[in-house]
Protein backbone atom coordinates (compact mmCIF):
# COMPACT_ATOMS: atom_id res chain seq x y z
CA UNK A 1 0.00 0.00 0.00
CA UNK A 2 1.49 3.14 -0.93
CA UNK A 3 2.77 5.81 1.63
CA UNK A 4 -0.42 8.50 2.40
CA UNK A 5 1.07 12.11 3.27
CA UNK A 6 0.39 13.98 6.68
CA UNK A 7 -2.83 15.11 7.35
CA UNK A 8 -1.33 18.48 7.56
CA UNK A 9 0.05 18.87 4.09
CA UNK A 10 -3.19 17.29 2.71
CA UNK A 11 -5.09 19.54 4.59
CA UNK A 12 -2.92 22.79 3.39
CA UNK A 13 -3.37 21.17 -0.61
CA UNK A 14 -6.98 20.86 0.05
CA UNK A 15 -7.82 24.98 0.53
CA UNK A 16 -5.44 25.25 -2.22
CA UNK A 17 -6.84 28.77 -3.80
CA UNK A 18 -5.50 29.37 -7.34
CA UNK A 19 -6.49 32.78 -7.46
CA UNK A 20 -4.05 34.25 -5.61
CA UNK A 21 -1.07 31.52 -7.36
CA UNK A 22 1.04 32.57 -10.25
CA UNK A 23 2.85 30.07 -11.94
CA UNK A 24 4.64 32.11 -14.61
CA UNK A 25 5.01 28.22 -17.19
CA UNK A 26 1.17 27.16 -16.25
CA UNK A 27 2.39 24.96 -13.89
CA UNK A 28 4.50 24.38 -11.03
CA UNK A 29 6.04 21.69 -8.44
CA UNK A 30 6.55 23.12 -4.74
CA UNK A 31 8.64 20.41 -3.00
CA UNK A 32 7.29 20.17 0.85
CA UNK A 33 9.91 18.48 2.98
CA UNK A 34 9.10 17.54 6.86
CA UNK A 35 12.34 17.89 8.73
CA UNK A 36 13.28 14.21 9.95
CA UNK A 37 10.52 12.83 7.54
CA UNK A 38 9.37 12.33 4.29
CA UNK A 39 9.18 14.87 1.22
CA UNK A 40 6.26 15.56 -0.85
CA UNK A 41 5.48 17.49 -3.63
CA UNK A 42 2.81 19.72 -4.38
CA UNK A 43 2.26 19.66 -8.38
CA UNK A 44 0.23 22.65 -9.53
CA UNK A 45 -1.19 22.85 -13.34
CA UNK A 46 -3.71 24.91 -13.93
CA UNK A 47 -6.11 25.73 -11.56
CA UNK A 48 -5.83 21.98 -9.37
CA UNK A 49 -3.03 20.73 -7.28
CA UNK A 50 -2.26 16.91 -6.13
CA UNK A 51 0.37 15.90 -3.74
CA UNK A 52 2.23 13.04 -4.62
CA UNK A 53 5.70 11.83 -3.21
CA UNK A 54 8.55 13.59 -3.94
CA UNK A 55 10.26 12.62 -7.33
CA UNK A 56 13.97 11.97 -7.11
CA UNK A 57 14.18 12.93 -10.58
CA UNK A 58 12.11 16.11 -10.89
CA UNK A 59 13.65 19.36 -9.83
CA UNK A 60 11.15 21.33 -7.59
CA UNK A 61 10.50 25.10 -8.87
CA UNK A 62 10.54 25.66 -4.83
CA UNK A 63 11.61 24.12 -1.38
CA UNK A 64 8.99 24.57 1.43
CA UNK A 65 10.92 22.96 4.67
CA UNK A 66 9.62 22.90 8.49
CA UNK A 67 9.49 20.38 11.01
CA UNK A 68 5.92 18.39 11.59
CA UNK A 69 4.85 20.53 14.47
CA UNK A 70 4.75 23.97 12.11
CA UNK A 71 3.34 22.08 9.65
CA UNK A 72 0.19 20.71 12.19
CA UNK A 73 0.21 24.44 13.23
CA UNK A 74 -0.18 25.73 9.32
CA UNK A 75 -2.89 22.98 8.56
CA UNK A 76 -4.74 24.01 12.04
CA UNK A 77 -4.69 27.87 11.87
CA UNK A 78 -5.60 29.89 8.62
CA UNK A 79 -4.13 32.35 7.56
CA UNK A 80 -0.90 31.37 9.64
CA UNK A 81 1.50 30.52 6.82
CA UNK A 82 3.55 33.80 6.43
CA UNK A 83 3.47 34.11 10.12
CA UNK A 84 5.47 30.70 10.62
CA UNK A 85 7.41 31.82 7.60
CA UNK A 86 8.16 35.34 8.94
CA UNK A 87 9.00 33.82 12.41
CA UNK A 88 11.90 31.85 10.77
CA UNK A 89 10.48 28.33 11.91
CA UNK A 90 9.65 27.67 8.08
CA UNK A 91 12.60 28.13 4.99
CA UNK A 92 11.50 28.49 1.19
CA UNK A 93 14.44 28.56 -1.36
CA UNK A 94 14.85 28.59 -4.80
CA UNK A 95 12.04 30.61 -6.53
CA UNK A 96 10.32 32.62 -3.75
CA UNK A 97 7.60 33.73 -6.18
CA UNK A 98 6.20 30.15 -6.36
CA UNK A 99 7.31 28.75 -2.85
CA UNK A 100 5.68 31.94 -0.94
CA UNK A 101 2.78 32.18 -3.21
CA UNK A 102 2.11 28.44 -2.37
CA UNK A 103 1.98 29.49 0.88
CA UNK A 104 -0.29 32.23 0.46
CA UNK A 105 -2.22 30.30 -1.53
CA UNK A 106 -2.90 27.96 0.89
CA UNK A 107 -3.62 29.86 3.85
CA UNK A 108 -7.29 29.88 3.64
CA UNK A 109 -7.62 33.14 4.58
CA UNK A 110 -10.36 34.14 1.69
CA UNK A 111 -10.50 38.21 1.62
CA UNK A 112 -10.19 40.88 -0.71
CA UNK A 113 -6.79 42.04 1.10
CA UNK A 114 -4.59 38.66 1.47
CA UNK A 115 -1.69 38.19 0.03
CA UNK A 116 -1.71 37.17 -3.24
CA UNK A 117 0.91 37.02 -6.48
CA UNK A 118 0.38 37.98 -10.22
CA UNK A 119 1.72 39.00 -13.44
CA UNK A 120 -0.06 41.98 -14.70
CA UNK A 121 -0.06 43.22 -18.26
CA UNK A 122 1.07 46.31 -18.93
CA UNK A 123 1.41 48.17 -22.72
CA UNK A 124 5.02 48.40 -22.04
CA UNK A 125 5.01 44.53 -20.86
CA UNK A 126 4.33 41.93 -17.89
CA UNK A 127 4.80 42.96 -14.71
CA UNK A 128 5.46 40.53 -11.96
CA UNK A 129 3.70 41.92 -8.36
CA UNK A 130 3.16 40.66 -4.70
CA UNK A 131 0.28 42.78 -3.09
CA UNK A 132 -1.64 42.34 0.10
CA UNK A 133 -4.17 44.67 1.78
CA UNK A 134 -6.93 47.40 0.96
CA UNK A 135 -7.72 50.96 0.69
CA UNK A 136 -4.85 53.72 0.18
CA UNK A 137 -2.44 51.90 -2.72
CA UNK A 138 0.85 52.29 -1.92
CA UNK A 139 3.58 51.04 -4.98
CA UNK A 140 7.17 49.48 -3.58
CA UNK A 141 10.14 49.30 -6.09
CA UNK A 142 13.19 47.18 -5.02
CA UNK A 143 16.66 47.26 -4.96
CA UNK A 144 19.73 46.21 -7.52
CA UNK A 145 19.61 42.63 -7.63
CA UNK A 146 16.45 42.17 -5.02
CA UNK A 147 12.70 41.52 -6.21
CA UNK A 148 9.38 42.03 -4.89
CA UNK A 149 10.18 39.39 -2.05
CA UNK A 150 12.57 42.02 -0.10
CA UNK A 151 9.54 43.55 0.35
CA UNK A 152 7.81 40.81 2.33
CA UNK A 153 7.99 42.35 6.06
CA UNK A 154 6.82 45.24 5.31
CA UNK A 155 3.54 44.48 2.90
CA UNK A 156 3.34 42.45 5.85
CA UNK A 157 3.50 45.25 8.17
CA UNK A 158 1.46 47.47 6.31
CA UNK A 159 -0.90 45.62 4.34
CA UNK A 160 -3.67 46.16 7.77
CA UNK A 161 -3.90 49.62 6.23
CA UNK A 162 -2.90 49.83 2.88
CA UNK A 163 -3.12 48.16 -0.22
CA UNK A 164 0.42 47.17 -0.84
CA UNK A 165 1.60 46.40 -3.98
CA UNK A 166 5.50 45.01 -4.12
CA UNK A 167 6.71 44.95 -8.14
CA UNK A 168 9.31 43.29 -9.87
CA UNK A 169 11.11 46.08 -11.76
CA UNK A 170 11.61 45.44 -15.32
CA UNK A 171 14.61 42.90 -16.29
CA UNK A 172 14.44 41.35 -12.63
CA UNK A 173 12.37 38.29 -10.59
CA UNK A 174 9.51 37.73 -13.08
CA UNK A 175 9.11 40.77 -14.71
CA UNK A 176 9.55 40.77 -18.49
CA UNK A 177 13.49 41.57 -19.28
CA UNK A 178 13.24 43.75 -22.62
CA UNK A 179 16.67 44.69 -23.68
CA UNK A 180 16.75 48.56 -22.57
CA UNK A 181 18.65 52.03 -21.03
CA UNK A 182 17.86 50.34 -17.58
CA UNK A 183 17.79 54.09 -16.43
CA UNK A 184 15.76 55.50 -13.90
CA UNK A 185 13.31 57.32 -15.98
CA UNK A 186 13.10 53.86 -18.14
CA UNK A 187 12.03 51.86 -14.85
CA UNK A 188 9.71 54.94 -13.69
CA UNK A 189 7.66 54.58 -16.98
CA UNK A 190 7.16 50.69 -16.72
CA UNK A 191 6.18 51.60 -12.85
CA UNK A 192 3.35 53.92 -14.40
CA UNK A 193 2.09 51.33 -16.82
CA UNK A 194 1.40 49.26 -13.96
CA UNK A 195 -0.55 51.75 -11.41
CA UNK A 196 -2.53 52.48 -15.14
CA UNK A 197 -3.52 48.61 -15.57
CA UNK A 198 -4.33 48.59 -11.95
CA UNK A 199 -6.59 51.42 -12.56
CA UNK A 200 -4.70 53.43 -9.59
CA UNK A 201 -4.76 57.56 -10.39
CA UNK A 202 -2.06 58.33 -6.73
CA UNK A 203 -0.67 56.04 -5.13
CA UNK A 204 2.21 56.62 -2.55
CA UNK A 205 5.54 55.34 -3.71
CA UNK A 206 8.56 53.45 -1.57
CA UNK A 207 11.97 52.92 -3.46
CA UNK A 208 14.84 50.71 -1.50
CA UNK A 209 17.92 51.60 -3.05
CA UNK A 210 17.66 51.57 -6.87
CA UNK A 211 14.29 51.42 -6.55
CA UNK A 212 14.11 54.96 -4.25
CA UNK A 213 16.24 56.00 -7.08
CA UNK A 214 13.08 55.54 -9.77
CA UNK A 215 10.43 56.55 -6.77
CA UNK A 216 12.16 60.10 -6.84
CA UNK A 217 12.49 59.24 -10.40
CA UNK A 218 8.47 59.15 -10.54
CA UNK A 219 8.16 62.36 -8.28
CA UNK A 220 9.97 64.45 -10.89
CA UNK A 221 8.37 63.48 -14.52
CA UNK A 222 4.79 62.01 -12.63
CA UNK A 223 4.11 64.19 -9.63
CA UNK A 224 0.89 64.03 -10.19
CA UNK A 225 0.53 60.35 -10.05
CA UNK A 226 2.46 60.16 -6.41
CA UNK A 227 0.62 61.53 -3.03
CA UNK A 228 4.22 60.77 -1.25
CA UNK A 229 7.53 59.72 -1.58
CA UNK A 230 9.46 56.99 0.97
CA UNK A 231 12.95 56.51 0.40
CA UNK A 232 14.75 53.60 2.08
CA UNK A 233 18.63 53.87 1.49
CA UNK A 234 18.15 55.52 -1.60
CA UNK A 235 20.63 55.03 -4.52
CA UNK A 236 21.69 58.86 -5.45
CA UNK A 237 24.16 60.27 -8.13
CA UNK A 238 27.37 60.67 -6.93
CA UNK A 239 28.75 63.98 -7.05
CA UNK A 240 32.54 64.53 -8.53
CA UNK A 241 34.64 62.65 -11.07
CA UNK A 242 33.84 58.98 -12.04
CA UNK A 243 37.33 57.69 -12.93
CA UNK A 244 35.83 54.40 -14.04
CA UNK A 245 33.55 56.56 -15.83
CA UNK A 246 35.41 56.31 -19.32
CA UNK A 247 35.80 52.81 -19.48
CA UNK A 248 32.44 51.84 -18.24
CA UNK A 249 30.95 53.64 -21.13
CA UNK A 250 32.69 51.24 -23.54
CA UNK A 251 32.06 48.01 -21.37
CA UNK A 252 28.54 47.14 -23.06
CA UNK A 253 25.77 45.55 -20.87
CA UNK A 254 25.44 43.01 -23.68
CA UNK A 255 28.26 41.18 -23.15
CA UNK A 256 26.12 39.65 -20.65
CA UNK A 257 24.51 37.37 -23.14
CA UNK A 258 27.84 35.92 -23.90
CA UNK A 259 29.73 35.38 -20.49
CA UNK A 260 29.36 31.61 -18.36
CA UNK A 261 27.36 31.71 -15.05
CA UNK A 262 28.65 28.91 -13.15
CA UNK A 263 26.39 28.88 -10.13
CA UNK A 264 28.23 28.36 -7.29
CA UNK A 265 31.31 31.21 -8.28
CA UNK A 266 28.49 33.49 -8.89
CA UNK A 267 26.87 32.41 -5.23
CA UNK A 268 29.67 32.50 -3.58
CA UNK A 269 30.70 36.31 -4.81
CA UNK A 270 26.84 37.74 -3.65
CA UNK A 271 27.02 35.63 -0.57
CA UNK A 272 29.76 37.78 0.35
CA UNK A 273 27.87 40.94 -0.36
CA UNK A 274 25.21 40.14 1.37
CA UNK A 275 24.83 41.39 5.29
CA UNK A 276 25.29 38.15 7.48
CA UNK A 277 26.10 35.96 4.52
CA UNK A 278 24.11 33.12 5.89
CA UNK A 279 21.11 32.44 7.03
CA UNK A 280 17.44 32.00 5.70
CA UNK A 281 16.63 35.31 4.78
CA UNK A 282 20.00 36.04 2.94
CA UNK A 283 19.95 32.37 1.30
CA UNK A 284 16.74 33.25 0.11
CA UNK A 285 17.87 36.44 -1.13
CA UNK A 286 20.74 34.96 -3.18
CA UNK A 287 17.99 32.58 -4.70
CA UNK A 288 16.12 35.12 -5.92
CA UNK A 289 19.03 36.93 -7.06
CA UNK A 290 20.14 34.20 -9.33
CA UNK A 291 17.40 33.18 -10.89
CA UNK A 292 17.26 36.22 -12.70
CA UNK A 293 21.13 36.87 -12.86
CA UNK A 294 21.86 33.41 -14.39
CA UNK A 295 19.72 34.20 -17.72
CA UNK A 296 21.04 36.08 -20.36
CA UNK A 297 18.65 38.99 -19.95
CA UNK A 298 19.16 38.93 -16.44
CA UNK A 299 22.45 39.43 -16.77
CA UNK A 300 21.99 42.34 -19.54
CA UNK A 301 19.11 43.91 -16.97
CA UNK A 302 21.65 43.81 -14.75
CA UNK A 303 24.80 45.21 -15.82
CA UNK A 304 22.78 48.10 -17.39
CA UNK A 305 20.99 49.30 -14.39
CA UNK A 306 24.63 49.25 -12.08
CA UNK A 307 25.98 50.90 -15.53
CA UNK A 308 23.14 53.77 -15.09
CA UNK A 309 23.46 54.08 -11.71
CA UNK A 310 27.39 54.56 -11.95
CA UNK A 311 27.25 57.28 -14.70
CA UNK A 312 24.31 59.27 -13.99
CA UNK A 313 25.57 62.49 -14.13
CA UNK A 314 25.01 64.16 -10.41
CA UNK A 315 25.93 68.08 -10.96
CA UNK A 316 24.74 70.22 -14.07
CA UNK A 317 21.89 72.30 -15.25
CA UNK A 318 20.42 68.71 -15.87
CA UNK A 319 22.31 66.70 -13.49
CA UNK A 320 20.23 64.94 -10.56
CA UNK A 321 20.95 67.08 -7.89
CA UNK A 322 19.23 69.78 -9.79
CA UNK A 323 16.12 67.97 -11.05
CA UNK A 324 16.11 66.80 -7.93
CA UNK A 325 14.83 70.36 -6.05
CA UNK A 326 11.96 70.37 -8.59
CA UNK A 327 10.44 67.31 -6.72
CA UNK A 328 7.32 68.54 -5.45
CA UNK A 329 5.47 65.15 -3.59
CA UNK A 330 6.16 65.00 0.14
CA UNK A 331 8.99 63.07 1.31
CA UNK A 332 10.51 60.79 4.05
CA UNK A 333 14.12 59.45 3.41
CA UNK A 334 14.94 56.44 5.72
CA UNK A 335 18.96 56.23 6.45
CA UNK A 336 20.78 53.38 7.91
CA UNK A 337 23.81 54.90 9.75
CA UNK A 338 26.32 51.86 9.02
CA UNK A 339 25.21 51.05 5.02
CA UNK A 340 28.40 50.75 2.93
CA UNK A 341 26.63 51.08 -0.08
CA UNK A 342 24.28 54.68 0.58
CA UNK A 343 26.46 56.59 2.92
CA UNK A 344 24.42 58.37 5.24
CA UNK A 345 26.62 61.58 4.34
CA UNK A 346 23.96 61.92 1.25
CA UNK A 347 21.67 63.26 3.70
CA UNK A 348 23.12 66.80 3.98
CA UNK A 349 22.66 66.57 -0.14
CA UNK A 350 19.26 66.15 0.13
CA UNK A 351 18.45 68.77 2.88
CA UNK A 352 20.08 71.38 0.28
CA UNK A 353 17.66 70.26 -2.55
CA UNK A 354 14.75 69.04 -0.63
CA UNK A 355 14.55 71.16 2.95
CA UNK A 356 11.33 70.11 3.53
CA UNK A 357 12.21 66.78 2.75
CA UNK A 358 11.88 64.76 6.48
CA UNK A 359 14.60 61.94 7.94
CA UNK A 360 14.74 59.28 9.85
CA UNK A 361 18.28 57.76 11.01
CA UNK A 362 18.78 53.69 11.93
CA UNK A 363 21.32 52.11 13.47
CA UNK A 364 21.24 49.17 10.26
CA UNK A 365 23.30 48.80 6.95
CA UNK A 366 21.39 48.82 3.82
CA UNK A 367 18.21 47.14 4.62
CA UNK A 368 16.54 48.37 7.20
CA UNK A 369 12.97 46.44 6.72
CA UNK A 370 15.09 43.29 7.12
CA UNK A 371 17.91 44.73 10.27
CA UNK A 372 15.48 47.89 12.15
CA UNK A 373 12.09 46.18 11.27
CA UNK A 374 9.80 47.93 13.80
CA UNK A 375 11.30 51.17 13.53
CA UNK A 376 11.41 51.30 9.61
CA UNK A 377 7.82 50.19 9.47
CA UNK A 378 7.10 52.85 12.73
CA UNK A 379 8.23 55.46 10.50
CA UNK A 380 6.63 54.28 7.47
CA UNK A 381 3.57 54.50 9.68
CA UNK A 382 3.62 57.63 11.13
CA UNK A 383 4.72 59.23 7.49
CA UNK A 384 1.52 57.42 5.77
CA UNK A 385 -0.58 58.65 8.60
CA UNK A 386 0.71 62.56 7.81
CA UNK A 387 2.31 62.31 11.31
CA UNK A 388 6.10 63.32 12.09
CA UNK A 389 7.83 60.29 12.02
CA UNK A 390 9.90 61.22 14.89
CA UNK A 391 12.13 62.23 12.26
CA UNK A 392 15.19 64.68 12.31
CA UNK A 393 15.80 67.22 9.72
CA UNK A 394 18.98 66.54 7.65
CA UNK A 395 21.36 69.55 8.39
CA UNK A 396 24.27 70.59 6.61
CA UNK A 397 27.02 68.50 8.95
CA UNK A 398 24.72 66.87 10.72
CA UNK A 399 24.16 63.89 8.84
CA UNK A 400 28.57 63.53 8.28
CA UNK A 401 28.39 63.84 12.22
CA UNK A 402 26.52 60.88 12.53
CA UNK A 403 28.49 58.77 9.81
CA UNK A 404 31.34 59.45 12.04
CA UNK A 405 29.94 58.45 14.36
CA UNK A 406 28.51 54.76 13.12
CA UNK A 407 31.86 54.58 11.64
CA UNK A 408 34.18 54.68 15.14
CA UNK A 409 31.54 52.58 16.59
CA UNK A 410 29.79 55.14 19.02
CA UNK A 411 26.08 56.40 18.54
Amino acid sequence: MAEQPPDSLSALVARFDPSVFDAPEGRARVRLRIKGGAEWDAEVRGQRVRLVPARVDARPDAEISADASAWRELAANLGSGMDVYRAGRLIVRQNLHIGVGFLAATAGAPSSGRLRFARVRTREGRIATMEAGTGRPLLMLHGLGGTKISFLPTVAALAPEYRSIAMDIPGFGDSDKPIGSYDAAFMARWAVALLDSLGIERADVLGHSMGGRVALELGMRHPDRVRGLILMTPSLAWRGEKRWGPWLRLLRPELGFLQPTPRPVVAAFVRRLIAGGRGSWSEAGIDEFLRAYLTPRGRVAFYAAARQIYLEAGDGPNGFWSRLEKCSPRSLFIWGRLDPLVPIGFARHVAGALPAAEHVELDCGHIPQFERPAQAHAAMHAFLRGASPHSRRARPGAAMGSRRRAQSGRG
